[in-house]
């Protein structure tokens, strides 16, 4: 990961972060990856709580690693913590401001869509066959795909992978086209996309 920024969060600041991610949390329809785009203007652009490259990375490590998918907000939640605690360096300080911040994030992105999620199963599979309920379920496929696209774009672009960079998209491309054709597991297309990184073919 990059070197960390240095910041001061008040409670009210705490208390924001939380309360951004329990409002991601509702629109994360598709999975948390798909309110990345938002966690990045907010977190990067807006708060400056956090880098770019900060982002990116714990994005990018988070989906390397074995384990839930929306363990990339942990390490959101972690790296502002360490920002907001002086760093590395700033010793015990820190790594509590991390782990609060990975507490802080974690419970505002699983909380409401954990209590929404479970009430309305139970009231869907009651409602099932109903033609509405059906027609929400097939409208909601399009909306994932498109928040799944702009999640990918953002990554690209904190890379510096700009248009021009036509290898980039290439391997994205026939990346994005293994998976959709393949059953080629995706762990052997990461192990690829970072042997071709660390040659700099990309």
């Amino acid at each position: 990961m990059s070197a960390s920024l240095t910041l001061s969060l008040t409670l009210a600041d705490w208390l924001a972060l939380l309360s951004h991610f329990m409002q991601l949390s509702l629109l994360a329809i598709g999975g948390a990856i798909t309110t990345a785009p938002d966690m990045h203007r907010y977190l990067v652009i807006e708060q400056h709580w956090m880098s770019d490259s900060q982002f990116t990375s714990s994005i990018a490590l988070a989906q390397a690693a074995p384990g839930p998918n929306v363990l990339f907000v942990a390490l959101l939640g972690w790296n502002v913590g360490l920002n907001a605690g002086g760093g590395l360096g700033a010793g015990v300080q820190a790594w509590a401001c991390a782990l609060l911040g990975v507490v802080v994030t974690m419970l505002g992105i699983m909380l409401p869509s954990t209590t929404l999620t479970f009430v309305a199963t139970r009231w869907g599979h009651q409602n099932r066959e109903r033609r509405w309920v059906r027609a929400f379920k097939q409208g909601m496929a399009p909306i994932v795909i498109a928040l799944l696209l702009a999640t990918g774009w953002i990554l690209a672009a904190g890379h510096g992978s700009s248009l021009n960079n036509w290898p980039v998209w290439l391997l994205t491309g026939l990346s994005a086209l293994l998976v959709w054709r393949t059953r080629l597991h995706l762990l052997w297309l990461l192990a690829a996309g970072g042997l071709v990184g660390w040659f700099g073919w990309v």
